[in-house]
This record gives C-alpha cells, sequence and structure tokens, in this order.
C-alpha cells in the first residue's frame, strides 16, 4: 500500500515538475515561491501598524509570536524526520530554484503561508481574494519546483490551519483583540 501510495505521489511530482517547463509557470512559481521565503510576510508585519495603528501592531505581533511558534515546530519536524527532497532523491525531478536546507518534510513556505493567511482574514477578510490564490500559488509552487512532495504541502497546510486556529483562539481572550 505505501509502495503504491510513493508511486503515485512521485507520478504528481513528475507531473508537476514538468509543467515548469513553461516559462510562465516555471517563473509565476520562482516568485511566488521566493515571496513564501518571508519578505511578503515582513512587509505585512510592518505595514499594518502604519495603516491600522495599535490594531495593526496587535496583528503583527499575532503573526511574529505564531510564526516563531511555527518556526520551533517546523525545524523541529524537519531535523527528525530528515526527508529527502524530491529532486535529490527521484530522477527525472529537477531543481527549479535554490532549496533553503536539504530536507522537505514538513513544507516551511505552506506552513507560514496558511498560517499568517488565515491570522490575516481573520482579521481582515477583505484581503481574501488577494490572498488565497496566493497562499495557493506558494503552496504548489514547493512541488513544481521539485522542493517538495504533495505530502510535505498537505502537512504544512494542516501544521498551519492547526496553529492559525490556536492563534485566533488566543489572541480573542486577550484585551487588546476585544472590540
Amino acid at each position: 500500500m505505501f509502495q503504491r501510495a510513493d508511486q503515485a505521489e512521485y507520478r504528481l511530482c513528475l507531473f508537476a515538475n514538468a509543467a515548469a517547463h513553461r516559462r510562465l509557470v516555471r517563473w509565476s512559481c520562482i516568485i511566488a515561491s521566493r515571496l513564501g521565503d518571508g519578505p511578503l510576510w515582513y512587509a505585512f508585519m510592518l505595514l499594518l501598524p502604519v495603516f491600522l495603528g495599535w490594531r495593526g501592531v496587535a496583528i503583527s505581533a499575532q503573526m511574529l509570536a505564531s510564526g516563531a511558534a511555527a518556526f520551533v515546530i517546523y525545524r523541529l519536524l524537519k531535523d527528525r524526520l530528515v526527508r529527502e527532497r524530491p529532486y535529490i532523491g527521484q530522477r527525472g525531478i529537477e531543481c527549479l530554484t535554490a532549496p533553503l536546507d536539504r530536507y522537505s518534510f514538513p513544507s516551511g513556505h505552506t506552513l507560514h503561508a496558511v498560517l499568517f493567511t488565515i491570522i490575516l482574514l481573520a482579521h481582515l477578510p477583505a484581503l481574501t481574494a488577494a490572498l488565497l490564490p496566493l497562499v495557493f500559488l506558494i503552496a504548489l509552487s514547493r512541488v513544481v519546483l521539485g522542493l517538495h512532495y504533495p505530502t510535505d504541502v498537505i502537512a504544512g497546510a494542516a501544521i498551519g490551519l492547526l496553529l492559525a486556529i490556536v492563534s485566533i483562539r488566543v489572541a480573542a481572550a486577550l484585551p487588546v483583540f476585544a472590540g
């Protein structure tokens, strides 16, 4: 059963990675992936206080604290599970952008993109139309670029979702978000 699942995942990786032979797909994924490295989220954290005052400071602090917790969980998992990236262990999959490290499970880009997007949408639902396609593209880009298996991305998204739910519940109990 696991062997069949591995083969299906490998075929998905090959299919996604082959799409990157189209210049528009490749560059869209590289840009999305680089935004997911952090610049987009850091820009939000810096600009929210400028545009929303103290409410923006509180949202940025929530993102920062949640992101730090996510990073610790992500590093613990990645350092212990040591799953090689698809381009390392699978024939026919090209690495199309420089990885941040050697291992793939879970996808930290997807984890943080889901986490930060859900937090932002909890406070600023008007950003939904802009952020949902972007978070999807960040997650997809990780497979297309040969850096992650689909299960890495799914696990990253699930962890990001769980952490976002915890973060939103904790924030709701704080006086700064009450009103």
